[in-house]
């Protein structure tokens, strides 16, 4: 999970960045023109923005950001206690609003709530040297990028999902495919085949006469 994080008070940021940093990506900003650039030239799982910062207030960039259809989730954090600003910022687009001084496992508390609301944590990893990108449908192996295909990645998405249990190939079809489009289980098998060579034949193991078990 990716978080682009802007605070500029030198002490917040630390203690914050480095909370993050422990189970999260995060990309730290001081300003408002910095975290902007940085929104417009990669993609985040998550925005965390203090309201008052150098440049436009964090209120004034996220609705910069959703004017140009960015919809990427928000969790505002503030000193401010004036209710305004809480209108303000759901206004701009906001998700969610946690006021100074805050406990860290609040700050935690407020992201998975996002992350099991919207589904917003698109970065799986499924062993040391390969991550799964539901996202941007990519296998990241040993730091290589690989492209898959919405329906692979639609695929190994379900199997993950589902690793408790013994998927079968019909499963598969009647969950990821609508009826007039639904193809054969061949191409299942075939989904398969090559997501087994990418990930590792070891996470999809095939239960003859039965389906396929992520593990």
């Amino acid at each position: 999970m990716k978080i682009l994080f802007l605070e500029d008070d030198p002490v917040i940021s630390d203690i914050v960045f480095t909370f993050l940093s422990k189970s999260y990506s995060v990309r730290h900003c001081f300003d408002s023109k910095e975290a902007l650039e940085y929104a417009e030239n990669e993609s985040y799982d998550l925005y965390i923005f203090d309201i008052n910062v150098p440049g436009i207030s964090g209120i004034e960039l996220l609705r910069s950001l959703r004017g140009f259809n960015d919809s990427t989730p928000a969790i505002f954090i503030t000193a401010y206690q004036e209710l305004r600003y809480l209108k303000e910022a759901f206004g701009a687009g906001a998700n969610d609003f946690i006021r100074k001084p805050f406990e860290l496992e609040e700050l935690q508390m407020r992201i998975q709530n996002l992350k099991d609301l919207l589904n917003i944590d698109t970065i799986i990893n499924i062993n040391k040297e390969v991550d799964f990108d539901m996202k941007l449908h990519r296998i990241i192996k040993n730091g290589k990028e690989l492209v898959i295909s919405s329906k692979e990645s639609a695929v190994l998405h379900y199997l993950i999902k589902n690793q408790k249990k013994v998927v079968s190939s019909d499963e598969l079809l009647q969950n990821l495919w609508e009826y007039e489009n639904m193809p054969s289980g061949d191409t299942i098998r075939t989904y398969v085949k090559s997501l087994r060579s990418l990930i590792g034949k070891e996470h999809i193991v095939n239960i003859r006469g039965e389906g396929y078990k992520f593990q």
